[in-house]
């Protein structure tokens, strides 16, 4: 029996987006063809200061992530091939190093953060780059070189990313890594307005 996909923010803006996501995804050869199709789109979501409603901005004390950050889920397909999310990252907080597990676009979309990018095995980390970000900047992850990162809101207030990855990444189990001594981690995000299923 299929799941039917989830509009958790349902609104004109999120259908069309996630359609054009789909066409872009059934019409590109390669995930980083997907990735450059999808782009202009996405930019335009980044730039649009009213889709996203406050509700999906706020931190969350409670949160699975610590620290006070919230994944919100926004859109999850039913076969739970794609997500739309927004992370929330109150002032001088930092996600734990982790992977993906998945490609897509992450963008920021309100306040300002570094980005800390890692190459290498799961047991010898080591930092490849380091990069700012201001509201409107987005990259691609794209597993292996680009799936280990972390980031740390710069600004004085809570920083919100959106990112479109091919999986439901609040859900899967993923690593959490530890650089310095080489310790690797499970580890599940969570959403805060959504439950994940147990396993």
């Amino acid at each position: 029996m299929s799941v039917a996909d989830e509009y958790v923010l349902d609104t004109p803006t999120v259908r069309r987006f996630v359609a054009s996501v789909r066409a872009a995804i059934a019409d590109a050869p390669s995930p980083a063809d997907a990735c450059d199709a999808i782009r202009p789109r996405f930019a335009e979501l980044l730039s649009d200061p009213d889709w996203l409603g406050p509700e999906y901005a706020r931190d969350a004390p409670e949160s699975g992530m610590g620290g006070g950050i919230g994944q919100w889920l926004l859109f999850r397909a039913g076969d739970r091939s794609l997500t739309l999310f927004s992370l929330v990252v109150p002032a001088g907080a930092q996600t734990p190093v982790h992977d993906h597990l998945a490609w897509g676009l992450v963008g920021l979309y309100r306040g300002t953060q570094d980005e800390e990018i890692y190459e290498g095995e799961p047991g010898s980390l080591a930092l490849r780059e380091r990069r700012a970000l201001a509201p409107g900047d987005f990259y691609a992850l794209l597993p292996p070189r680009d799936d280990i990162h972390r980031v740390r809101t710069t600004s004085p207030e809570t920083s919100v990313s959106i990112h479109l990855l091919t999986n439901d990444t609040g859900c899967v189990w993923r690593h959490a890594y530890e650089p310095e001594s080489g310790v690797v981690h499970p580890f599940r995000s969570g959403y805060v307005n959504v439950a994940c299923e147990e396993d």
